[in-house]
C-alpha cells in the first residue's frame, strides 16, 4: 500500500510541474524592407499608365486616372538604384519619362 500511495506521489508531482508555467520567449520576424514608392500627380486630362525601367525592363506600376495624385509602390527594387520613369497615356498618343532617377522613398513626379 505504502508503494501504491508513493507511487501516486510521485505521478502527481510529475503531473503537476508539466502542467506549470512555461517560459516563451517572443520575437518580432525580420523586419520588411521599406518600400520605394512614387507621389506621381497627373495633371492631364485623361488616364495614364505608369512604368518603372531598370536594366532595360519596363515594369508596369500602375495606372492613374485624369488629374489624379497616387502613392504608387515601387516594389522589388532597393533605395538608391537608378530608374527610368514613364507615363504613357492610355491612347498612347504621349509618353512622358525622366531619365536616371535615384529611386528614394516617396519620390514626387508630375507630368506635365
Amino acid at each position: 500500500m505504502k508503494m501504491l500511495i508513493a507511487s501516486f506521489a510521485l505521478l502527481l508531482a510529475a503531473t503537476t510541474s508539466a502542467c506549470g508555467p512555461r517560459q516563451v520567449e517572443v520575437t518580432t520576424g525580420a523586419q520588411p524592407v521599406a518600400d520605394m514608392s512614387i507621389r506621381f500627380t497627373n495633371n492631364l486630362t485623361q488616364a495614364v499608365n505608369l512604368y518603372v525601367t531598370s536594366g532595360g525592363t519596363d515594369v508596369f506600376l500602375k495606372q492613374v486616372a485624369a488629374s489624379g495624385v497616387e502613392l504608387v509602390p515601387v516594389r522589388g527594387l532597393a533605395a538608391g538604384t537608378t530608374v527610368t520613369l514613364k507615363a504613357r497615356t492610355v491612347d498612347g498618343t504621349r509618353t512622358y519619362s525622366r531619365d536616371n532617377i535615384y529611386l528614394a522613398a516617396n519620390y514626387e513626379w508630375r507630368v506635365p
